[in-house]
């Protein structure tokens, strides 16, 4: 079926589709719309992010609920309130002619008491976040008890937000013979479970092969010290010129710390996260879409709703925690039908997953070099030329010509050509000319993915917790990064052993990280960090008790002796008793032990 016309649709809906300008349906279209129009069944369908997923539920929806009755038939859960809107917005365009409709989106961060309202002067159909919804259930705000029709968009993304049990509660107030429709880019046993659960022998239709990426989107990645990732991703904008890009981040934090860099470097860029308010958002993704931000920098939470064709480019700041998210950020390029760039930005202790997620997505990705300072210089230059020469002339000008050439008379035309592109290359020759090259060799010395030479401006800690305490090398570095308030990119090296571990920060963050840890107690436990004189990752060196990071054993020795004397007098109230056939308990037990946090 190569139109639209031939899937089944009525006149009002191919009417709306000439509006938009749609020619032909996409793979998941042309499989999805004709199946729902002719059957009363559930659906369970695998497509990448921006092959038209939207339009593959929205046009069966529309085309088979009843306008002329004010009784919600349809129930839409997304996982973002960029996504819920989107698709409302949608709907709306796509049912235009169809009158009477009333299309109402529930989100968090408006008005509920607004949200309810519209719902009650008769919404045929709900899109909804799973955790709105279920607090107008509650309040008994909303009626889903005779829908006809329920949708999971973005299943995989939901249940990663850990929406699980909102789900189970929205649709437990919903009709059993309701039809289901799922829609997912990927298919996690997460996903697999919720299919089972709540459809019935449910039909799977499947676009490409499940959690593979999309062919219209190349994957690169960029091997730096982890103390270049800002430098790297400031040459990859750079090195192309028009760039209109989405940059990646872990957390809420780096997310607004990077965008304010960028902001601070001269770029047009913005930060998407979920501590912004519904207004900020809205006037983020304003900007965004008219092109004034030229690069948005978000957090996977907050982008799920970007839904933009003209992406140019994705940049993995940092990869994410759970590998198949990968497929959802390098899915926000390369759609409809255009082509896209996916970045990825690592340091050596993050090669191993390109590895894990080209398993996934199967794909190849291409391993490059960070451009040199003059790549970039001659990209610039060339971008301006290009500009330049196919710029259409604007005769406005031509009133001030005469003082124009009056001030060139004497320049000779290869001297005017080299005078005016100066203007733009200058301004980037000038700070690339001494630039240092950011790749580094992804051989895997013992040297990690630093230099630590004589003349390195780090400084190495023990510390005395390790993987009996719960920690791997992620989460000591997450935890360090939280209690001390530094940056992602500002611990590093972190080497996790069974009783203690190693880390490192610039010198110039010593006297705060000893000051800091002089007496810290974590959970009832002292955490002790020293200076270690070896530099390497082996770890195995002395630490330098000379240099700071005061213990408790560092007090004065007569504290110390007059602590002694009091631990031996009182040694029998404060051991507990025990029975003959009980173990000693160990040191560093469960209750003592620093937990593990991270900040999203």
């Amino acid at each position: 079926m190569s139109t639209f016309q031939e899937l089944g649709l009525n006149e009002d809906l191919i009417n709306a589709i000439n509006d938009l300008g749609f020619e032909n349906p996409s793979e998941v279209q042309q499989k999805a719309i004709p199946l729902l129009l002719e059957e009363e069944a559930d659906l369970v369908a695998l497509a990448q992010t921006g092959t038209g997923k939207t339009a593959a539920f929205g046009f069966p929806m529309l085309q088979k609920i009843d306008v002329n009755s004010r009784t919600t038939q349809g129930l839409i859960l997304s996982p973002t309130r960029e996504l819920c809107l989107q698709i409302t917005n949608e709907l709306k365009l796509y049912g235009k002619y169809c009158k009477g409709l009333n299309v109402v989106a529930i989100y968090g961060g408006a008005s509920i008491t607004e949200q309810a309202k519209q719902v009650k002067r008769g919404a045929q159909i709900i899109v909804a976040t799973p955790g709105r919804m279920k607090d107008m259930i509650s309040r008994r705000l909303v009626d889903i008890s005779k829908i006809q029709y329920s949708v999971l968009d973005e299943a995989d993304e939901m249940l990663n937000m850990g929406f699980y049990e909102d789900i189970t509660n929205i649709l437990s107030h919903t009709p059993d013979d309701k039809s289901t429709w799922l829609f997912s880019a990927t298919m996690p046993k997460e996903v697999a479970t919720i299919a089972k659960k709540f459809m019935y022998d449910p039909i799977e239709i499947t676009v490409g092969n499940k959690n593979e990426s999309t062919s219209n989107v190349s994957h690169e990645y960029y091997l730096v010290n982890g103390r270049d990732r800002y430098l790297a991703l400031k040459r990859l904008a750079d090195a192309n010129p028009d760039i209109f890009s989405v940059i990646f981040c872990r957390t809420k934090r780096d997310t607004q710390r990077v965008a304010e860099k960028l902001v601070e470097s001269g770029y047009s860029a913005g930060a998407l996260h979920g501590d912004l308010s519904q207004n900020q958002r809205d006037l983020v993704m304003k900007s965004f879409r008219n092109k004034q931000i030229q690069m948005l920098v978000a957090t996977d939470v907050a982008a799920r709703g970007i839904d933009v064709d003209d992406i140019t480019h994705v940049i993995n700041y940092q990869l994410p925690d759970e590998i198949e998210t990968y497929t959802h950020r390098s899915g926000r390029t390369g759609r409809a039908g255009k082509t896209g760039v996916s970045m990825v930005i690592v340091a050596k202790s993050e090669v191993r997953k390109i590895k894990s997620i080209e398993r996934i997505i199967k794909k190849q990705f291409e391993k490059k070099a960070i451009p040199s300072g003059m790549e970039i210089c001659e990209v610039q230059l060339m971008s301006l030329a290009n500009k330049v020469h196919n710029t259409e002339v604007n005769h406005e000008i031509d009133k001030y010509l005469d003082n124009i050439n009056e001030l060139f008379k004497d320049t000779e035309k290869e001297e005017l050509i080299k005078k005016f592109f100066s203007v733009e290359f200058s301004r980037f020759f000038n700070y690339y000319q001494k630039s240092k090259d950011l790749s580094v060799s992804d051989s895997r010395d013992s040297g990690g993915d630093r230099d630590y030479g004589k003349q390195s401006n780090d400084s190495r800690y023990f510390i005395n917790v390790g993987r009996k305490d719960g920690y791997d090398w992620m989460s000591l570095k997450d935890f360090l990064k939280e209690v001390l308030d530094l940056g992602r990119d500002d611990v590093f090296k972190v080497d996790v052993k069974d009783s203690f571990s190693f880390f490192n920060t610039e010198k110039t963050q010593q006297e705060k990280v000893l000051a800091f840890f002089t007496d810290y107690k974590h959970n009832g436990r002292f955490v002790n960090v020293e200076v270690s004189e070896n530099k390497g990752r082996g770890g195995g060196g002395r630490r330098d008790r000379n240099r700071g990071g005061r213990r408790r054993s560092d007090k004065p020795r007569e504290e110390r002796r007059s602590r002694r004397s009091d631990s031996s007098n009182n040694r029998s109230e404060r051991r507990p008793k025990r029975d003959d056939n009980s173990k000693p308990r160990r040191s560093g037990s469960p209750s003592e032990r620093p937990r593990r946090s991270r900040r999203k």
